[in-house]
């Protein structure tokens, strides 16, 4: 069975508690949750890990890599903007990424609209709030 890891950075463990007139009310186990058990219809399988950590970011990419997985399904958070070091982990990796965002950031303020990590994703999904995570767990499921 096809293995696929979630990845969320930081703040996203604060999510249906922080500016929920952005990223809604859903919690980050709701949507866990949810990939999860959409997981077993794709037919794949998932493990999810959150950090605030970039570091423990980076190594939970290489574990996965080194774990036989096929496909990540991240959400950078803060660190989109901010982290060649999480890029050059994906790059390293050889995973098929995509990239996740509950927020719509191009339509942000300017700093947000700007993505190191997009351009070693082969996909990107944003602004669909929580459907975004089943969104980019269809296609890997189908193309990893």
């Amino acid at each position: 069975m096809k293995k696929i890891g979630l990845l969320n950075g930081p703040n996203l463990d604060r999510l249906g508690k922080r500016e929920t007139s952005v990223y809604g009310t859903t919690t980050l186990d709701e949507i866990v949750a949810k990939v999860e058990a959409r997981a077993d219809h794709y037919e794949v399988e998932v493990e999810s890990f959150q950090s605030n950590h970039e570091g423990e970011l980076i190594d939970k990419i290489a574990s996965w890599a080194d774990s036989a997985f096929v496909g990540l399904i991240i959400n950078p958070g803060g660190f989109t903007h901010t982290s060649v070091a999480l890029r050059d982990a994906i790059v390293a990796s050889g995973l098929k990424a995509v990239e996740v965002h509950i927020s719509n950031i191009h339509a942000r303020e300017e700093f947000r609209q700007k993505s190191l990590i997009s351009g070693v994703c082969c996909a990107v999904v944003a602004g669909m709030g929580r459907h975004g995570y089943v969104s980019a767990l269809r296609y890997l499921s189908e193309e990893a």
